[in-house]
């Protein structure tokens, strides 16, 4: 296998089965709304489901609707993003990484939407009253992902691959 798949494969693996088994462990050990202080004053595990995408984003809307618009553009992602790791050069290893963990985290939070028809969430981090929307590892791959794709591209100021 071509040690950049070999490298994309292991690292959407690795996301995709630590962000199942973190909110497996979560279902199984709290109750839905359930909230346990980690971190005074700056991070709790909350368990919640997000019907909707980033910061309840549809959230609100015609649930078949959502569904069906949430899951189709999760595939396209996804498509677009193995299309780009299959023409980002062998060498660009940072943008393999990149890309591997935002396709991760597309897969984790997937099937999290066709297996329940929402994303489980419980990473609740705030400062005094001010809470950060909760997310789960599978945003803090995407996250990280864009945001070592942005510091290469900065840095490279161009994307040639």
């Amino acid at each position: 296998m071509n040690p950049k798949y070999r490298l994309a494969f292991i690292i959407v693996a690795a996301v995709v089965l630590l962000d199942q088994a973190t909110k497996f462990w979560v279902h199984k050990s709290m109750a839905l709304y359930q909230s346990i202080e980690v971190i005074p004053h700056f991070a709790n595990l909350t368990y919640i489901r997000n019907p909707g995408a980033a910061f309840s984003f549809l959230a609100e809307s015609r649930p078949s609707l959502r569904m069906t618009f949430l899951v189709v553009v999760a595939i396209a992602a996804i498509a677009c993003i193995v299309f780009l790791l299959k023409i980002t050069r062998s060498d660009r290893r940072s943008f393999t990484v990149g890309l591997s963990l935002i396709l991760g985290g597309a897969v984790g939070n997937l099937i999290d939407r066709l297996r329940l028809g929402e994303v489980a969430d419980f990473i609740d981090l705030y400062w005094n009253r001010f809470h950060w929307p909760a997310f789960n590892l599978a945003d803090s791959a995407i996250t990280i992902g864009v945001i070592l794709l942005l510091i290469r591209m900065l840095r490279q100021r161009s994307w040639n691959t």
